[in-house]
């Protein structure tokens, strides 16, 4: 029993850290022109500063609760902020948006990719292995999720 409890608690640690090492996507409603983002655009998204898109459609990024340890990737390189702080952020960016919020969270990776889908001017980030047909994949920084110097990897 003694030999259980620590391969346990090691069990336990590698499952979390895991848990929070995702390589992350970037989705787009198909109906969006946009191919390539720059990190620095994808931040500015992220955080609620553009509105529109270039061919006047309303910008709608999708997101999951920050608090989630599956959202560290985001919060570190993406926010570089607190949960807290992410979280007020949302609140101030969709002030006077009632109609058409600049963020929305959602429960699930599958939640997030239908939302995206369905929502026009919509992008997203979402874990890899979620992706549908139904999206579009947007390369950040000109490289696609996996590929080497991706900037939302995981590890």
């Amino acid at each position: 029993m003694r030999a259980f409890i620590p391969a346990l608690a090691i069990f336990t640690f590698t499952a979390s850290a895991l848990a929070g090492a995702r390589d992350m996507a970037l989705v787009s409603n198909k109906a969006n022109p946009i191919t390539v983002m720059t990190l620095p655009d994808l931040v500015k998204i992220c955080k609620g500063q553009v509105n529109h898109w270039p061919d006047g459609k309303p910008v709608t990024f999708i997101t999951r609760n920050p608090g989630l340890p599956e959202m560290r990737l985001v919060l570190e390189k993406i926010y570089g902020m607190s949960k807290e702080d992410v979280d007020a952020l949302i609140v101030a960016a969709n002030h006077g948006r009632a109609n058409h919020p600049a963020i929305v969270v959602v429960d699930s990776d599958d939640a997030l990719v239908e939302r995206v889908e369905s929502t026009a001017g919509a992008v997203g980030l979402v874990d890899v292995y979620s992706i549908t047909g139904g999206v579009r994949v947007v390369k950040v920084a000109g490289k696609l999720p996996l590929e080497p110097g991706y900037p939302l990897h995981g590890n």
